[in-house]
């Protein structure tokens, strides 16, 4: 997709966040076609350009695979914003910005005056996303935010690892960052509706993201099972609250994940499996009854399973419409063939001409990858430019 034809392009984002759910959210905007600034602290930059290793590119220029991972697509100018130069110099880049993006302590950009309150003076269609751990108010909206505390606060790893007596085992968080990540996805959502009545009225507005509501808001149905059904949703392993079956189980020579989601997926499964007759099983034959007589069901699954290879259910199941999967790890998942012909893997060239592997971004307009051309950037790579547009020679 070229960047005259990408929905936002002529949107100007600056970003003034570091880590992950900020930067996640602006990456997505550059991938839409906003022009995204990146404002870094000089000599250090985002945190996690040192997160590393692994590390891509040389010893004088090497930054963190995390750091990569969510920063394509922007320019980057290093200021020291707690200087009143640096402040007056990032005032100036917001009033040309329809877009702000910080994820500071609550009230911490007032004292430099980038707070909302400063900027929307200057520029009254401005949209400010702040996003936070606890939000703008409340007894917690001081307490710094961290994805695995807001995992744990916000109930994700009460219903995450395997269940309550399974020796050795203990409440777990899941393998990525996700209340860092969902919190971005939701902030990039509101931003692009602020950003439409910011059109039409010319005035902007104040987003605030917070990760502990947005991990409240991503329980979904554990918490309508709660607030519906009253009860306290526990750790169920691979297993699934309202679906049966719908878990891992173990085959031939590993394990396979079975995702049955209705009754005509199980009467299939059984034929297939050999055992019709449980299908008509009054215990078996709806999902709420699955559900009752789970523990019943799930060992006499897992012993027809036992009798063929992960592949081999596979091959069996899903040409009939039986939801199934393979467990794979990530080399396996990359050289997956419906990945490959998705294109999920990509490269950017760096300054240098280096190919940069990156994950594409997943979404498609009219066929086209959203995909920002430009690789993460290193550390101030655009200063000079940016610093020359605004009319500023001083760090």
């Amino acid at each position: 997709m070229s960047d005259a034809n990408k929905p936002l392009a002529g949107v100007r984002v600056l970003d003034l966040s570091r880590v992950l759910a900020g930067p996640w959210s602006a990456q997505l905007l550059a991938d839409y076609g906003a022009e995204v600034i990146k404002v870094e602290r000089p000599g250090a930059g985002d945190d996690t350009r040192a997160w590393g290793p692994p590390w891509w590119g040389d010893k004088a220029d090497k930054m963190a695979a995390y750091y990569l991972s969510c920063n394509r697509g922007k320019r980057s100018v290093a200021v020291d914003i707690a200087t009143p130069a640096g402040a007056e110099f990032v005032r100036g880049l917001a009033r040309d910005a329809d877009v702000v993006l910080e994820n500071y302590k609550v009230g911490q950009l007032a004292k430099y005056g980038l707070d909302h309150a400063a900027l929307a003076a200057l520029n009254p269609r401005l949209v400010y996303c702040s996003i936070t751990g606890y939000g703008q108010d409340g007894p917690y909206a001081q307490a710094a935010g961290y994805d695995f505390a807001i995992q744990a606060t916000g109930g994700l790893m009460s219903v995450t690892g395997e269940k309550e007596g399974t020796p050795g085992t203990e409440p777990q968080k899941v393998g990525v960052a996700v209340a860092d990540l969902f919190t971005g996805l939701y902030a990039a959502t509101a931003i692009l509706a602020a950003l439409r009545r910011a059109e039409a009225t010319g005035h902007g507005c104040h987003i605030d993201a917070a990760l502990l509501d947005v991990q409240v808001a991503m329980l979904a149905n554990q918490a309508s099972n709660h607030l519906v059904g009253g009860i306290t949703p526990q750790r169920m392993g691979n297993a699934h609250a309202n679906v049966v079956p719908y878990q891992v189980l173990p085959t031939q020579d590993g394990h396979i994940v079975l995702a049955v989601g209705n009754d005509g997926q199980f009467q299939r499964f059984c034929q297939l499996a050999g055992h019709p007759e449980m299908a008509r099983d009054p215990r078996f034959a709806s999902n709420s009854a699955r559900i009752e007589h789970r523990d019943e069901l799930i060992p006499l699954i897992a012993r027809w399973l036992l009798t063929r290879t992960t592949q081999g259910w596979c091959d069996l199941l899903e040409p009939n419409a039986v939801p199934c999967a393979p467990i794979l790890n990530l080399p396996q998942v990359f050289a997956h063939r419906q990945v490959q012909h998705r294109g999920l893997k990509t490269t950017l060239a760096d300054r240098h001409g280096r190919a940069m592997p990156l994950v594409a971004n997943p979404m498609r307009f009219d066929g086209q990858r959203a995909l920002a051309a430009a690789p993460p950037p290193e550390l101030d790579q655009h200063g000079d430019a940016i610093r020359a547009g605004q009319g500023w020679t001083a760090r």
